[in-house]
């Protein structure tokens, strides 16, 4: 990209110089600037471009004005000829004005001949970077509104209150990231229902818990419900080249460095269907629910996020003990929650940071730092590995609704109850995300 043509702040500059690539750049029609730029990988996704475009087209006009939604069109060199002739279509079709003539459309070509994504970092990943990247040398810096950077997936679909709902919370509240309230749409089919509505309560569950714990990484980990300011996002390096959990990783780095914020008052509505795409996430998991390998219907044991909410309360306070010390009060809260430190070699460590830091502010940072979200998960995981397995999922469900003293009205006699009643866990967990506060 050519920056020293144009107008940018200085630590534009400096980002895109140090993280940035000239490989690619924007194809637009439209010669203006843009408060909100709104980043979409797509690839294979020709049916679903046309669905996605005519949602946002529904949000106010005033909105989408100042909005550019700009695809990024990707694939490696060596995926089938039918990805390639679908990319191929999706670019005519953004080429052409008339599919909507209401909102401002650009792409990123990567996806032909030159321009392909390097097979080494041929994925979603990479496809946001490029398309943040490229974003920065769009925005009208001269406006007092903040830029942001919405991330949306190709095969989604938004409320017509989407932009509105983000800029609003964004400018008004001062936020400098945050995650977007998303629900799959239920397919008709009941097998395929019974696996989402199994996956969505997983998330959220995992999300409840640590809410429940008091951790700083409570919150959603889906790319497509992703904001950020242009500030934050340069001031964390950059979106990563991660093929997959590229989500996890940027919100965790973002959340050592800023508070994530939820906007509940709008949605994003991923697609419920399964995909090659990515090895993880919705696709992978209905994938996974169809071929029978796994049982869906369980959830972590209650008890690990009530170790995990103990060790917070230690570790995360405003007090400041040498290793030795954590560790033995570790070992009273439970002997796993110890044995993972120690594995950890968190006492060296700790007590490195704890000499190398110089103010208190120093010290609560690298608290995030060393206890950041992948190890919390780490620890989730080391706990139901040696102690705490695994229970039946709606066992789960009741336990911590009577632990948060969330009042469920859900009567079953089954382990896996029927799909309706599924459901009402579903919404009853949704419930219980409102009334457990966000960490500070």
């Amino acid at each position: 990209m050519n920056i020293s043509s144009v107008n940018l702040p200085n630590s534009v500059v400096s980002y895109l110089r140090k993280y940035g690539s000239d490989h690619w750049s924007v194809t637009t029609k439209i010669n203006k600037q843009f408060d909100n730029v709104i980043i979409i990988p797509a690839i294979a996704e020709y049916e679903n471009i046309g669905k996605l475009i005519n949602s946002l087209s529904k949000n106010n006009q005033r909105y989408l004005d100042s909005t550019l939604i700009l695809f990024v069109i990707n694939c490696g060199e060596n995926v089938s000829e039918e990805i390639k002739a679908d990319n191929k279509k999706t670019i005519d079709f953004l080429e052409n004005p008339s599919h909507s003539l209401s909102i401002n459309i650009g792409y990123v070509n990567a996806s032909s001949s030159g321009l392909y994504l390097p097979q080494k970092d041929a994925g979603v990943g990479l496809a946001r970077k490029i398309g943040m990247d490229l974003a920065l040398t769009l925005f009208d810096y001269k406006t007092e509104n903040k830029k942001l950077l919405i991330c949306l997936d190709a095969d989604c679909e938004v409320e017509e209150n989407y932009l509105e709902t983000i800029v609003s919370a964004f400018n008004k509240n001062n936020l400098i990231a945050a995650v977007i309230e998303y629900e799959h749409r239920l397919p008709d089919d009941d097998f395929e229902k019974s696996a989402i509505i199994c996956y969505e309560i997983f998330l959220r569950y995992y999300v409840l818990g640590l809410k429940y714990a008091k951790s700083p990484f409570a919150f959603h980990t889906v790319g497509s419900t992703m904001v950020c300011d242009y500030e934050s996002y340069i001031k964390v390096g950059g979106m990563n080249k991660r093929k997959a959990a590229e989500d996890f990783y940027f919100l965790e780095k973002l959340a050592k460095v800023v508070k994530i914020h939820k906007i509940d008052g709008t949605k994003v509505f991923p697609s419920s269907r399964s995909s090659w795409r990515v090895p993880f996430g919705t696709g992978q998991r209905i994938n996974r629910f169809k071929a029978g390998t796994h049982n869906e219907y369980a959830l972590f044991d209650p008890k690990v996020f009530e170790i995990l909410s103990e060790w917070n309360k230690l570790f995360l306070s405003d007090k400041v003990i040498n290793g030795k010390e954590y560790l033995s009060l570790a070992r009273r809260v439970d002997e796993g929650l110890s044995k993972f430190l120690k594995l950890n070699s968190f006492e060296k460590q700790w007590d490195k940071i704890k000499s190398n830091a110089k103010t208190e502010d120093q010290l609560k940072k690298q608290k995030k730092i060393w206890f950041d979200g992948f190890r919390t998960l780490k620890l989730i995981h080391f706990l139901r590995d040696n102690g705490y397995p695994n229970i039946n999922m709606f066992d789960a469900l009741d336990i911590f609704f009577e632990k948060i003293k969330h009042n469920l009205i859900v009567k079953r006699k089954e382990n896996i109850p029927p799909i309706e009643i599924q459901l009402e866990y579903l919404n009853q967990l949704k419930l219980a995300e409102q009334t457990i506060r966000q960490p500070d």
